[in-house]
């Protein structure tokens, strides 16, 4: 039988147990309904512009908004997730994600509108969420964690593919804010019990409380930690970026084009439902090749199919191209997650992989800021998709640094 090439399925006894598999589905469950917020603006970016009378860099900025709260917070959620467990931030981020789109429902003005999607929804809401599930899931699993952690992270993509079309049908029976009025109640309602199954602490896998498989004395991969966490950090802002565009902006780019409002938000649903897809196959081939050579392939195939945006615009080419995106990058997100917890020691984990997703949030919320204002000056997605490649070029080039210097060792004993 031929072994994988991932280092941590060497011979030996697992720590694995059932309850780490009831902890996937709750923190899956958690992701699939308090992420629907960040996508609710983004289907109703057209009426609420039009209410206001604002440009629709306005809208998209309240998207960059609980982007960049995400990332400030993950940070903080990850070392509090790091001393106390996952349990006690994730309760109190569906409360927050609630009462903020109770809030959002009543806004009058841009600073209430802006400034509650990047607190309540960003900072207390998805950053205690995202960053500390999926810290706590790497705990619970050695075998099967590249697999564990797509299953938590997929809960966006099934958000994504369930929440537009119900968005879609609640902004024109009721308007955007009865929208976010009833997503509150049904987050809350839904979410907060599943939170009582995060209280319990994880166990470690034996043998996997000490450094990550590449730590060589004071290096990783021949760089001081550091140096591998900020290229990690700036890979993630490029292809995030990238990723941003298509997301946020291809329920109103398909609108432009004169396809019908409701097959436009269908089109954004079938990206993010093929994106639940893909994380759970990505996830089952990391466990094979590792998170990094993941990451790489993942890139590779997101940089083709968002190049397709720039040559479409019929409605069926736009439903297959946005499923080939969705299949091309679901599993960039979790393999950093992955990545991080190969390379660095399990040990503040939850900082370092909340550290990274900053600068992925930072990337996600420019991407999403840029696609409106790029069309506000132009006129034209495609000009601001082709930006998106551009950023995924530099994306990947700094990760085949990362894949070149651990290929290193590998060519030097065959030399020798």
């Amino acid at each position: 039988m031929t072994e994988p090439l991932n280092p941590e399925h060497a011979p030996g006894r697992s720590a694995e147990v059932p309850y780490g598999w009831l902890v996937v589905a709750a923190s899956m469950v958690l992701m699939a309904v308090c992420s629907g917020g960040m996508y609710l603006v983004v289907v109703a970016l057209k009426p609420i512009a039009a209410e206001f009378d604002w440009p629709r860099s306005i809208p998209s900025l309240a998207y960059a908004a609980i982007m960049a709260g995400m990332g400030i917070g993950g940070i903080l959620w990850g070392r509090v997730s790091d001393r106390i467990g996952a349990g006690p931030p994730a309760a109190m981020a569906v409360v927050a994600v609630a009462t903020g789109a109770i809030i959002v429902g009543a806004s009058d003005g841009r600073f209430q509108f802006l400034a509650t999607h990047g607190l309540m929804f960003g900072f207390l809401g998805n950053a205690a969420l995202f960053t500390p599930l999926l810290a706590n899931t790497t705990r619970w699993f050695d075998r099967r964690r590249g697999l564990a952690v797509a299953l938590v992270a997929s809960g966006q993509g099934l958000a994504g593919a369930v929440w537009p079309p119900v968005f879609r049908y609640l902004i024109e029976t009721e308007g955007w804010r009865g929208a976010y009025e009833t997503f509150a109640i049904v987050s809350l309602a839904i979410a907060l019990p599943t939170t009582i199954f995060l209280f319990r602490r994880p166990a470690i896998a034996p043998g996997d409380a000490g450094v990550g498989v590449a730590w060589e004395g004071d290096t990783i991969l021949g760089f001081a930690p550091i140096t591998v966490l900020a290229i990690l950090g700036l890979a993630i802002v490029g292809c995030c970026v990238a990723m941003a565009m298509p997301i946020v902006h291809v329920v109103a780019h398909a609108s432009d084009f004169g396809h019908p409002t409701i097959r436009a938000a269908e089109i954004l649903a079938v990206l993010l439902g093929c994106t639940f897809i893909s994380r759970i196959a990505w996830g089952l081939i990391s466990d094979w090749i590792g998170g990094l050579s993941t990451l790489f392939y993942g890139c590779l195939a997101q940089i083709v199919t968002l190049s397709m945006y720039l040559v479409i615009d019929g409605l069926a080419a736009l439903y297959i191209v946005s499923a080939l995106f969705g299949l091309g990058f679901g599993g960039i997100i979790p393999s950093y997650t992955i990545v991080i917890r190969e390379l660095f020691p399990v040990h503040g984990i939850g900082w370092r992989i909340g550290a990274v997703y900053l600068f992925g949030t930072i990337g996600m919320a420019l991407g999403g800021y840029l696609g409106g204002a790029i069309f506000d000056v132009s006129g034209s997605y495609q000009v601001a998709f082709a930006v998106g490649v551009a950023f995924n070029v530099a994306n990947l080039a700094l990760l085949t640094i990362l894949m070149w210097r651990r290929a290193r060792p590998v060519m030097q004993a065959a030399v020798s």
